[in-house]
């Protein structure tokens, strides 16, 4: 028997055996199921609100980065790195091996605000 949902145990169950107060027994078992517990999701927190983001009041102040994969040729993964404030736009292509370990300033970004902040 698998760890289904407590409808599917049931009627797994049902099909091959029976003893007395088997429901019963089956729901409290599926209830304190610690391997259960750990895939349900449902004792969790739900999640909040989307949280707004400032407009930016300078350039640099916010950047978003985010990567584009699944090319097929030589440069397979590009970099994306968009400034909110000044709407531009930076397209970085590279290899989607080496996209772990290449920090923006490798591509020339040292000039960028937000990265002379970190120096």
């Amino acid at each position: 028997m698998g760890h289904m949902s407590e409808d599917k145990t049931k009627e797994r169950v049902a099909s091959t055996t029976w003893w007395p107060k088997w429901e019963q027994e089956l729901s409290e078992y599926t209830k304190n199921c610690s391997r259960c517990h750990k895939a349900n999701r449902k004792h969790e927190k739900k999640y909040g609100l989307l949280q707004h983001i400032e407009d930016p009041k300078h350039s640099g102040e916010t950047i978003n980065m985010d990567w584009v994969t699944g090319g097929k040729e030589n440069f397979n993964s590009c970099l994306v790195i968009a400034d909110r404030f000044s709407k531009c736009v930076r397209f970085l292509p590279c290899h989607k091996e080496t996209q772990l370990w290449i920090p923006p300033c490798y591509y020339g970004i040292t000039s960028h605000p937000q990265v002379e902040s970190l120096k």
